[in-house]
């Protein structure tokens, strides 16, 4: 029997099941029941943790270790996990549009607003992976994502942006509002962006969406936007209570939810996913320590102190080779040449 596929991604925080993009959007199409795939899901906030030390990170049934997310996708997709196999051609088309659309002009402003935006960053991103990450990491390793979402940022941007800054945020941001206004026309008052039943589009542009509208941002204008549109707030919020029920330390309550099958793909059989019932509310059950999202530590204690002694080991050789703290070798004091103290007492006799 093969093992079961491992994704490892960022903790949840802000109300959503993880706070890096990357991570929602594999953590929404693989294992929030939109293609049913078998996942033992690791959230954690030490990427060292991880098999590539990277998050977000996928160890197939075979061994292999994917740490690219579109590839990840690519390989569920490959296992007959896709939540797209019911649409049709144009609707398969309009999805490739709208994510090359979020790529284009959303992302971008996504990555300005919590990672370039100095308010922002200091209040909010800087501040929960600081807090969330174990010492020594939380000292150097939220300064080196920065500076990797600014390396990104320059590549989504290419060599045709303005060089003032502040005229590259005003295009970047006007067009990133005209997108979110074009999202809640496509949507309408549809519960998902095909119809009743969630596809890869849908958790694309959750994973976007949701991201900031539940970051609590002293600078949002683009939050502000979005609040302004109510039923992309309703379709954030449906798909968190709907999905997520427990993420983020808020337990909701639900009601029963009705199986519906979706597809899997040709010559394999349906897989149930879940819409709520009209009956009444009933308390959710209680969350058990050991569930699928539970990141055992067998070994806790001694990765906190490798941890510890590899960050010290950091440390200190990077002020070494800075030039910060310098070894100096003492000369050697010369004992006195026992000839010449012979010859002065020599002299001194006569």
């Amino acid at each position: 029997m093969a093992a079961p596929m491992e994704l490892f991604c960022w903790a949840g925080g802000w109300g959503l099941p993880s706070v890096d993009l990357d991570s929602l959007a594999v953590l929404v199409r693989t294992y929030a029941r939109f293609t049913g795939a078998p996942l033992k899901v690791h959230k954690i906030t030490n990427p060292w943790r991880s098999p590539t030390g990277t998050l977000p990170a996928l160890r197939t049934s075979h061994g292999e270790v994917i740490s690219v997310p579109h590839k990840i996708i690519t390989h569920l997709r490959k296992e007959k996990y896709n939540a797209d196999y019911d649409l049709s051609a144009r609707q398969g088309a309009d999805t490739l549009a709208f994510m090359s659309l979020l790529e284009e002009k959303l992302l971008p402003v996504l990555i300005h607003t919590f990672w370039v935006d100095s308010k922002n960053y200091v209040e909010v991103t800087r501040k929960w992976y600081a807090e969330a990450m174990p010492f020594p990491l939380n000292f150097f390793l939220p300064g080196r994502m920065q500076r990797q979402h600014l390396e990104r940022l320059q590549l989504l941007c290419g060599e045709h942006r303005p060089e003032d800054e502040e005229e590259l945020e005003k295009e970047l941001y006007q067009e990133a509002l005209e997108c979110l206004t074009l999202l809640a026309q496509r949507l309408g008052s549809q519960k998902f962006f095909f119809g009743d039943a969630p596809a890869s589009l849908d958790a694309f542009v959750f994973s976007y969406l949701a991201l900031l509208l539940q970051a609590k941002l002293p600078s949002g204008k683009l939050q502000a936007h979005l609040r302004g549109l109510p039923n992309l707030c309703a379709y954030c919020t449906h798909i968190l209570s709907l999905y997520f029920p427990w993420d983020g330390g808020k337990a909701r309550r639900s009601r029963p939810l009705a199986p519906r099958t979706v597809g899997r793909g040709p010559g394999m059989s349906p897989l149930p996913t879940f819409l709520p019932c009209p009956s009444a509310e009933v308390p959710p059950p209680r969350q058990t320590p050991a569930g699928p999202e539970t990141e055992e530590e067998p070994y806790g204690r001694r990765n906190q102190i490798l941890s510890v002694l590899a960050g010290l080991a950091a440390m200190v050789g990077y002020a070494l080779l800075s030039g910060i703290v310098s070894i100096q070798r003492a000369a050697p004091s010369r004992t006195p040449d026992t000839r010449a103290l012979g010859m002065a007492e020599e002299d001194e006799e006569e």
